[in-house]
């Protein structure tokens, strides 16, 4: 039986550029672009990402899924950017409607490699 929420969600813009570790199921999530096999939304990873969670944490934190799903991800979220601000931003208002908070990452440091350096 579909969630009345879901049904009210604004659709998603169209996936410009698909992703072979990432799927979109109207049965799954909501419809959000989801790492294959898994229940990860792209908007996760995105969302870590964005707040600077270096890429090894976030393997660390989602083991299961493996460096190629969650490179994949990343890169399906850069390639098709307005897909996964839609999400968030479809969460955050099915957030707000429950008064609830959203788990906010702290921002981290850019980690300086040495061909950024300008020595």
């Amino acid at each position: 039986m579909p969630n009345p929420d879901e049904a009210e969600a604004p659709p998603l813009p169209r996936v410009l550029v698909p992703h072979p570790h990432v799927r979109s199921d109207s049965r799954l999530l909501g419809g959000s672009p989801h790492v294959a096999g898994s229940r990860v939304p792209v908007r996760r990873l995105w969302a870590w990402h964005q707040a600077g969670v270096p890429i090894d944490k976030l393997m660390k934190r989602y083991p299961s899924l493996g460096p190629a799903k969650v490179l994949d991800a990343l890169s399906f979220a850069y390639d098709n950017r307005p897909v996964v601000e839609a999400d968030l931003a479809r969460e955050l208002a099915a957030l707000a409607a429950e008064g609830k908070q959203p788990e906010v990452a702290a921002p981290m440091a850019q980690q300086t490699f040495f061909f950024m350096r300008a020595d």
